[in-house]
């Protein structure tokens, strides 16, 4: 088993527009990419998921937010698991120290067993694996299943200074500048926020708002006064923190959002409707989140011209 040391506390962001589209790149991507070359990629990712679940209970959720911070910065290109020998890497910027490390490892177990197969060792990208850990990670909480593309490279750069993500108070105005860098649009925004639906957050994302914050229903704000009492606790985003439902846009219609950023998606009235919605047709959210998570997928795909397929997910070949 592939060992790691990354360590997890807090992040902060700062808005930042980024455009990563790249649709000549996100073209080469397929379905079945490795039917020949790897054909039972999938079943190996798939088993390698389903033992980190059973050995970390927040496995799932860690891989599916690694996923995100991955996409979103310089695309999908597993430069988010590239570890320099001088410290200068996305992983230990201020915004990703809230990964955990229990997704870092998901995508190194998965790689490792994927490269045990001789006919598939070294010919799949680490940024592959970890888009499929993402939907095993949503599949075995009880999620939808959809079809991942496939065919990325991996990326040879990565840098603290190329890290911006949405932070935590952002308004309706400056998620949607965010993820229209992506070339998502608000629906895709709202659903994805939906993963929040597993996993945990640092109470000091959230502490500033208890007791402040007047769209927080004060029977949940009293709740985190008890939970939080020291900046190094955490709290669940959601009553279901293990399985992947809708419960999450329930959550906000009660005034129990976590992260101001969740809460505001229902305080605003141009995406209340759409988290009503989502909150009473969990179907329609599995579909919008299946597609947001492919569009997701294509954003800043690399090609073989500036991209390889490392043999080590940590290090450049």
């Amino acid at each position: 088993m592939a060992k790691l040391g990354w360590l997890a506390s807090l992040a902060a962001a700062v808005v930042v527009v980024v455009t990563l589209r790249s649709p000549l790149a996100a073209a080469q991507l397929r379905p079945g990419y490795y039917a020949s070359i790897c054909p039972n990629l999938e079943t190996i990712v798939r088993n390698s998921v389903r033992q980190s679940m059973a050995q970390s209970q927040i496995s799932a959720g860690a891989t599916l937010r690694l996923f995100f911070h991955d996409c979103a910065v310089r695309g999908c290109d597993a430069s988010i698991m590239i570890v320099n020998s001088n410290g200068d890497d996305e992983w230990r910027s201020p915004d990703d120290q809230s990964l955990k490390p229990q997704g870092f490892q998901t995508v190194l177990d998965a790689k490792a067993a994927v490269d045990k197969d001789p006919q598939c060792r070294y010919k799949v990208s680490c940024a592959d694996i970890l888009a499929l850990a993402a939907r095993e990670s949503v599949v075995q909480s009880g999620g939808p299943n959809y079809q991942v593309e496939l065919g990325r490279y991996d990326g040879k750069v990565s840098t603290k200074s190329s890290v911006v993500l949405p932070h935590v108070d952002f308004n309706l105005d400056k998620l949607n500048a965010f993820f229209s860098g992506l070339g998502l649009s608000q629906t895709d925004m709202i659903a994805l926020s939906g993963g929040h639906t597993m996993g945990a957050a640092d109470c000091s994302f959230f502490q500033s708002r208890i007791g402040t914050d007047p769209t927080m229903d004060s029977g949940f704000a009293a709740q985190l006064r008890g939970t939080c009492t020291s900046s190094q606790s955490s709290a669940f985003l959601d009553p279901t923190p293990l399985g992947f439902d809708n419960s999450y846009y329930k959550n906000l219609q009660g005034g129990r959002g976590l992260l101001g950023s969740d809460q505001v998606l229902y305080t605003d009235p141009r995406s209340r409707g759409t988290v009503n919605y989502y909150a009473s047709n969990q179907g329609t959210f599995f579909y919008d989140f299946t597609v947001a998570m492919t569009k997701l997928g294509r954003v800043g795909v690399k090609t073989a011209a500036d991209g390889e397929i490392r043999r080590d997910c940590r290090y450049t070949n």
